[in-house]
């Protein structure tokens, strides 16, 4: 089973089956009517993808009946059709649900206005939603397209993203790029000032979660990955949600520090990356709410996906002794348990 096929049948099982909250109360699925046709063996899994993707993307101001309605027409559809014809009917069914209703359409693309929307989904992610005149698309486009290139195979292993996912984390570090540049106001080449807010038993712990400014409810680990690159202001609160503390804005790495895992680095620090420096963090190797200090042997440069598995995974780093970032994979993958090193940035 590939990564993206593992990936698929956990996101099919979170959508069809009630799970468990932080809270510890049950969370009703998000197609429970799908869930009662699979279970009959009435579709299979390309159709109930189908459904689910269209499912997550109902805004979540829709009414709860319209939204099993909805549900009701695809899963009637998907007992003799397929998953093209599934998503066809998805996008009819999106237009018709959307509160703001379609799209304006120009008859000449290049005339488009501009717009953007951010979107809540009603499975709790986050989008954006918009048009964009023929300038700004190319320009986006021809910025992303050599960005979300697929990562070099790294022990035999290809980069398993999708394209979107690919384009997902493009974007990701275009955004970061773009909030870091000189010329925004107020920002002075500084990382994005971020709020966090998390309980004082979750701050002790490992588990809970967090509040984002803006966003709403994250995870600890979340939390975690945003404050390794961000100037984050720490607000700290009590049983009854009082402010106990909201600390000063910390710059987690300072430009100095920037340069010198630049040096030392020379961009993604995972094996095998060759991700550059302006598409790289700095992620502390203990991290900072364990006390980890921001200094050049508490730090290593990590593009994106790299960021995402180190926190994520079983995967280790430190620094050795002669100064150099190491890795250490899964013994899963490696039972040796090897140091391993990334050699593509080494200058001569």
């Amino acid at each position: 089973m590939t990564d993206k096929e593992a990936k698929d049948r956990a996101d099919r099982v979170l959508a069809l089956y009630p799970g468990p909250s932080i809270g510890g109360d049950s969370v009703p699925p998000l197609a429970p009517l799908t869930a009662e046709a699979a279970a009959e063996g009435a579709i299979g899994g390309s159709q109930i993808d189908a459904i689910i993707r269209t499912l997550a993307r109902i805004p979540s101001t829709v009414p709860e009946e319209k939204v099993r309605g909805g549900e009701k027409i695809l899963v009637d559809l998907a007992r003799h059709a397929g998953p093209r014809q599934i998503a066809q009917a998805g996008r009819r069914l999106l237009d018709k649900l959307d509160p703001d209703g379609k799209e304006p359409r120009n008859e000449d693309p290049k005339d488009a206005r501009p717009e953007l929307r951010f979107v809540k989904h009603r499975d709790g992610t986050l989008g954006l939603k918009g048009t964009l005149d023929l300038e700004t698309y190319a320009r986006l486009k021809s910025d992303l397209d050599p960005m979300a290139k697929p990562h070099k195979a790294i022990d035999g292993v290809r980069d398993s993203r999708t394209q979107d996912e690919r384009y997902g984390d493009a974007f990701t570090d275009y955004v970061r790029l773009k909030t870091t540049s000189r010329n925004l106001p107020g920002q002075a080449a500084e990382a994005t000032h971020i709020l966090v807010t998390m309980s004082y038993e979750d701050l002790i712990d490992d588990l809970g979660e967090a509040h984002l400014d803006l966003v709403g409810p994250i995870s600890a680990t979340d939390a975690r990955i945003l404050a390794c690159d961000a100037r984050v202001r720490p607000g700290v609160l009590g049983t009854a949600g009082e402010p106990l503390d909201i600390g000063r804005s910390k710059r987690t790495v300072s430009l100095a520090q920037k340069y010198a895992l630049t040096l030392r680095d020379g961009g993604c620090a995972f094996p095998g990356c060759d991700m550059p420096v302006p598409r790289c963090t700095a992620h502390h190797i203990v991290f900072w709410r364990h006390h980890g200090e921001t200094k050049i042997d508490n730090l290593v440069l990590l593009c994106t996906k790299h960021h995402r598995l180190i926190h994520h995974s079983e995967w280790k780093v430190r620094i050795a002794q002669d100064g150099l970032p190491e890795f250490t994979a899964p013994a899963y993958l490696d039972p040796a348990g090897e140091p391993r090193r990334n050699t593509m940035h080494l200058r001569t």
